[in-house]
């Protein structure tokens, strides 16, 4: 027991790794906020362009959003640190991270957000345009309200599992809470920044986790 606790839950270790950890926590918030806020945002317009269903547009649509997601994550941030360069296009390790996420979650997000909108009944869409309603203007005043209300669950769920995937981004070197992490046990040598680093996480996601659970019990239904 004293191993364990010397090794994975060292007091000391963990007070002289804070600074390293919380610098790693504040990396990972700001990419977690962008990530988000971007992958849904792109989500959603891929949703309502696929929805106009323009014959000459909805291949490319369809094929972009299979494409990418069979690409595991970790290529898709490989491809895009490593070898865009070789073309001259560099980006910041962080913009690196924040463009590969946010375009493997807008690909999934896209496919919440077509579902909800496919469940709204199309007699609402016509009474809609009936009025003088445009496509965007009946898609923001009477789709899109009820149509987020219907994803919530797959919509939270999903924002948890991009969360989640935000770890690989340690891979390109971003100073993130598990590249921190690792950097204190190696200056430590000592595991207990890595006990330390799953505390950070675990407070970031818990209360997701929470939330999807809320949802799914609200709308069991549309889980």
């Amino acid at each position: 027991m004293d191993a364990i606790i010397e090794n994975f839950f060292n007091m000391e270790v963990l007070f002289r790794s804070r600074y390293l950890l919380l610098d790693g926590f504040q990396t990972t918030l700001r990419l977690i906020v962008l990530i988000v806020l971007f992958g849904q945002a792109f989500g959603l317009v891929l949703a309502v362009m696929r929805h106009a269903n323009r014959p000459y547009l909805n291949p490319l649509l369809i094929g972009y959003v299979d494409i990418v997601r069979s690409m595991p994550i970790l290529v898709l941030l490989m491809l895009i640190y490593y070898a865009l360069p070789f073309t001259g296009i560099r980006f910041p390790r962080f913009w690196a991270a924040t463009l590969a996420m946010s375009l493997n979650g807008g690909a999934y997000y896209s496919e919440i957000f077509r579902s909800g909108i496919e469940a709204v009944e199309k007699g609402q869409i016509e009474a809609a345009r009936s009025v003088g309603l445009t496509y965007l203007q009946t898609m923001r005043y009477v789709v899109l309200p009820q149509a987020l209300r219907i994803v919530l669950p797959p919509l939270t769920s999903n924002t948890l599992e991009l969360i989640k995937a935000s770890a690989v981004a340690s891979v390109v070197a971003l100073p993130d809470i598990l590249k921190m992490a690792r950097q204190a046990q190696s200056l430590t040598l000592n595991p207990t920044p890595l006990v330390g680093a799953l505390i950070l996480y675990l407070i970031i996601l818990l209360p997701l986790v929470q939330l999807v659970t809320h949802f799914e019990k609200r709308f069991p239904h549309h889980a």
